[in-house]
């Protein structure tokens, strides 16, 4: 069974999906006004781990990631530069969604825009003034009373004792130590230039914290299975969000909440106020490859910090290397398309099913490596060993996408090869040796061999 640390339980527990065999997923996704950069990629690469994992498991996800294309950061940065908020938005857009694709991070089943969002929106609010969890304001904002709600700040542990009652923040973003009512609309100020939406209370336009609780209601109901982000969605994001949904629909919201750990550069958080950050284009033409970058974001748990250094490009390319030869070695033989996999496998999936460690899980993974590379080297593999390791291989790589698809044998050619081994048998010697010509057309030699073909690259 698989078993998460909840951040809002600050316990690990056995994940129970709401529906049997289907997970609803919702990770939070960038805000569109700048370039993300890898200290962002590392909690979308995290939770493109956390979907591949479930998947693994059997299990059928449907995964909503959200574009915030509405909120402070976006409109300043569209009244700095003079353009419209959708020009804004549709440019970084797409940079992240080529990124996405170049990281071989699994895309989501609904990428949902904020500003389609807003009747939805505009409907919770209106929601929770109905049950006196938010009230107008003089200038025709709304706020969230988070006096209203018992369990505000049970996330991000806040002494609610502390809390000076009434006091209102109506910035998207602010600090643990100030704890206020949140703003849910925001009346249009001229600041905001030609961005506003018409509501009950006036002119304006939605805070971060309700955008993200419309989209997940929208797309995954009141209650559904995981939330991520990073640790610095916990507050005041994430609490807003639990505590506005809850009071909307008096049901539990989320069942496990996921948070990743900062990327940190020379003992700082990467970010983009710090400019100390590298996007992935940077890393690109520094020499590292997508794969070494995923090598070197999952080779940490995700829950530690971890220290990032142009250094670790030197450990991933070794370890990747080493996963390579191997599956070279292992590919020049024909499989029987054996199903099962190496008793090493069993603790690999273990160690992911807890809390996806996944340090543990490359540990187990290299040790089987090792021993499989020595009993080749002294011919002591069977044909079962090789197709269980081949199958072992392609679970690593479902899992972390490590392997370069251009280095591996092609499906082609191993339905040629396999067709040739029939001819063989039948002693079809003329079809053999034309089926071989045309293997070495497609640039790949096949050797016979008493454990079966070789297949290598010419």
């Amino acid at each position: 069974m698989l078993r998460f640390y909840n951040s809002l339980t600050k316990n690990k527990e056995n994940f129970i999906p709401i529906k049997k065999g289907k997970v609803k997923l919702y990770t939070c996704g960038p805000t569109v006004y700048d370039y993300a950069h890898i200290g962002n990629f590392r909690t979308f690469l995290f939770e493109d781990f956390l979907k591949r994992t479930l998947i693994s498991f059997g299990y059928e996800v449907f995964h909503v990631m959200n574009i915030t294309d509405v909120d402070d950061k976006t409109i300043n940065k569209s009244v700095k530069e003079g353009k419209k908020l959708n020009d804004i938005a549709e440019i970084y857009t797409s940079i992240f969604k080529k990124d996405l694709e170049n990281l071989k991070i699994l895309p989501p089943d609904v990428f949902p825009l904020a500003t389609d969002h807003i009747d939805k929106m505009i409907e919770i609010i209106q929601i929770l003034i109905n049950k006196g969890h938010a009230y107008p304001t003089n200038d025709n904002s709304v706020f969230f009373s988070i006096d209203s709600f018992k369990d505000y700040g049970k996330l991000s542990n806040i002494d609610m004792s502390k809390v000076i009652t009434g006091s209102r923040v109506s910035s998207d973003e602010y600090k643990l130590e100030n704890p206020s009512d949140f703003v849910l609309w925001k009346a249009y100020k001229k600041e905001d230039g030609d961005v506003k939406w018409s509501s009950p209370w006036g002119d304006g336009r939605p805070g971060w914290h309700i955008e993200c609780s419309a989209m997940s209601m929208q797309y995954l109901g009141d209650h559904f299975d995981i939330h991520c982000g990073g640790v610095d969605n916990k507050f005041p994001h994430h609490e807003n969000e639990i505590a506005q949904s809850i009071c909307a629909t008096g049901k539990p919201f989320v069942n496990i909440w996921m948070h990743s750990e900062f990327l940190i550069i020379n003992s700082d958080k990467m970010s983009k106020t710090l400019k100390n950050y590298y996007r992935l284009d940077d890393l690109l033409k520094e020499g590292l490859s997508v794969e070494e970058i995923r090598y070197i974001m999952l080779s940490a748990h995700y829950r530690s910090k971890l220290n990032f250094s142009l250094e670790k490009q030197h450990e991933a390319k070794m370890a990747i290397q080493r996963i390579l030869e191997l599956n070279d070695r292992l590919d020049q033989f024909v499989s029987t398309e054996e199903k099962g996999l190496p008793v090493e496998a069993e603790n690999f999936k273990l160690a992911l099913s807890d809390d996806l460690d996944s340090p543990k899980a490359l540990a187990i993974f290299f040790d089987w490596l090792r021993k499989t590379n020595r009993r080749l080297d002294s011919n002591k593999l069977s044909q079962s060993d090789i197709d269980k390791g081949k199958n072992f291989i392609y679970l690593l790589d479902s899992l972390y996408s490590l392997l370069n698809k251009k280095t591996m044998v092609p499906d082609e050619i191993l339905v040629l090869v396999k067709e040739r081994e029939r001819a063989r048998k039948n002693n079809d010697w003329e079809k053999s040796d034309k089926i071989r010509i045309q293997i070495s057309k497609d640039g790949w030699i096949i050797k016979d061999t008493p454990n079966g073909p070789k297949i290598t690259p010419k």
